[in-house]
């Protein structure tokens, strides 16, 4: 049996959880943490994200299981558990979350990148910004041509990610000093920072984006060899990145100051090792994390593209969408999210949008689909539907979409009132997508509860507006 054609054995589905959720982040995260929290803090927000986060990736399973009709990705389940509307948002959110996260990464790209040519600064230079534009594009008509992301452009990404955080790892084990670790557990030395839990909650977001691509298993469940391996293969990849992703972030607190490490330009893991080591591990981080990053671009390019693709497929998105081309490419799909990455390109050079900014903002747009996919699975566990035999397997999703769901409700309020209002600016000009799609299927719009719904989208967009206008809000 085990070796069926064509189907993903437990290593290649692990392979898929660990590859989709490390990208750029993780080569970022000792000043995107210190930015925000101290080490007492931190750790308390890890153990937070490492309870939470785990529950949702059980819920993705156990969606997967138990929905094997739902395909389509995180949207469905906002669709198939609370209407129309909320999967459209949960589609359009994703989409968003994925084209800014792309924007994100042009910037740390070039960011990197001024590490050795100081032309190019923080990724956010009128340098940096013609050069994201050219690869941009570059990256797109090889899209158009058809070349999905090969075998061998993968294997090599996931080796240049691997090899330099397990150097990091070793190397820092060496260098870790106590005493700096503990100088400032709760960084009272540091009024910015404020209380503990204000530390806490402002570390919550960069965890979260982190682990996006924690869905990735599940989305892959019907090429399973065994469906039970779905789970443990979520649950390994699970545990591998966030040993990886702690690892990182501890030590880099005992190697130097939580201060020292906020002032850092990202990639800060490389500035972070040539304190220990010198010039050649700084070189080592930047050139693992470029290649790392060109690689997560051509795939999350194809990415962005395919949930436009599927989500018109099924009418929630307008029939334009579907359009491929010869090659089997989604071209009007490709084209609205590449002219998306190119504006606001333009926007990170006149609003001086740093790499933190937008991963906030790209986080924030995630939560909503993470938020129906939780309370989705909650919701059938308190129906009881699918559970009619299996009244202990019921008690325990309960408890977990519980969880899930509580822990995608505090990401929210985590994320903060401005990150809120601006997600609202986003989603908001999705509902033009939304009412043409209806009108193609012969629909009425919105339901009465939807109408009530947008009309506070609406409020928060124009709120947002008005901030951005005032200054009250910055991007």
């Amino acid at each position: 049996m085990s070796d069926t054609p064509g189907k993903l054995r437990l290593g290649a589905l692990v392979a898929l959880v660990v590859g989709s959720m490390i990208g750029g982040g993780i080569f970022s995260l000792p000043q995107n943490m210190a930015a925000s929290a101290d080490v007492g803090a931190i750790l308390i927000g890890w153990a937070i994200t490492a309870v939470g986060m785990l529950s949702l990736a059980f819920v993705f399973q156990t969606l997967a299981n138990r929905k094997p009709d739902l395909d389509g990705g995180v949207y469905a389940y906002a669709k198939a558990g609370f209407g129309d509307y909320m999967g459209f948002s949960s589609a359009w959110g994703y989409w968003i979350s994925a084209w800014l996260g792309n924007v994100g990464y042009f910037v740390l790209l070039f960011s990197t990148l001024g590490y050795f040519f100081p032309i190019f600064g923080e990724g956010n230079t009128p340098a940096a910004i013609i050069g994201a534009s050219i690869l941009l594009w570059a990256v797109h008509f090889l899209v158009l041509r058809g070349i999905k992301e090969a075998a061998f452009i993968n294997l090599v990404t996931t080796v240049a990610k691997i090899v330099p955080l397990v150097l990091f790892i070793l190397i820092a084990i060496f260098a870790f000093k106590l005493d700096i670790f503990t100088s400032d557990i709760w960084g009272l030395k540091n009024p910015d920072l404020g209380s503990v839990m204000d530390q806490v909650r402002n570390m919550m977001l960069v965890t979260v984006w982190v682990f996006i691509g924690i869905e990735g298993a599940s989305i892959f469940s019907s090429r399973a060899e065994k469906r039970s391996d779905v789970g443990r293969a979520t649950v390994i990849g699970f545990i591998t990145v966030l040993l990886l992703l702690v690892l990182v972030n501890v030590l880099s607190l005992g190697i130097m100051t939580q201060p020292e490490l906020a002032k850092l330009q990202n990639p800060s893991m490389a500035a972070v090792l040539e304190h220990v080591v010198g010039h050649w591990g700084a070189v080592l981080i930047s050139v693992g994390l470029i290649i790392s990053l060109l690689g997560a671009l051509l795939s999350w390019v194809l990415l962005c593209a395919e949930i436009m693709f599927s989500a018109a497929k099924d009418h929630t998105m307008p029939a334009f969408l579907k359009k491929e081309n010869a090659n089997h490419v989604p071209v009007n799909a490709l084209w609205l999210t590449n002219a998306m990455v190119q504006l606001f390109l333009i926007i990170t050079l006149f609003s001086a949008s740093t790499y933190l900014s937008l991963i906030y903002l790209a986080t924030s747009m995630i939560l909503v689909p993470y938020l129906w996919s939780a309370a989705y699975g909650f919701l059938l566990a308190v129906r009881s539907e699918t559970y009619e035999n299996a009244l202990a397997e019921r008690k325990k999703d309960l408890i977990i979409g519980g969880v899930a769901l509580i822990y995608a409700i505090w990401l929210i309020y985590a994320g903060g009132l401005k990150y809120l209002l601006l997600s609202a600016l986003l989603y908001a000009p999705g509902a033009i997508l939304f009412a043409k799609a209806k009108r193609e299927s012969g629909q009425p719009v919105f339901t009465n509860i939807e109408k009530v719904i947008f009309a506070a989208v609406v409020i928060g967009a124009l709120v947002a507006a008005y901030g951005l206008y005032d200054g009250f809000l910055t991007l």
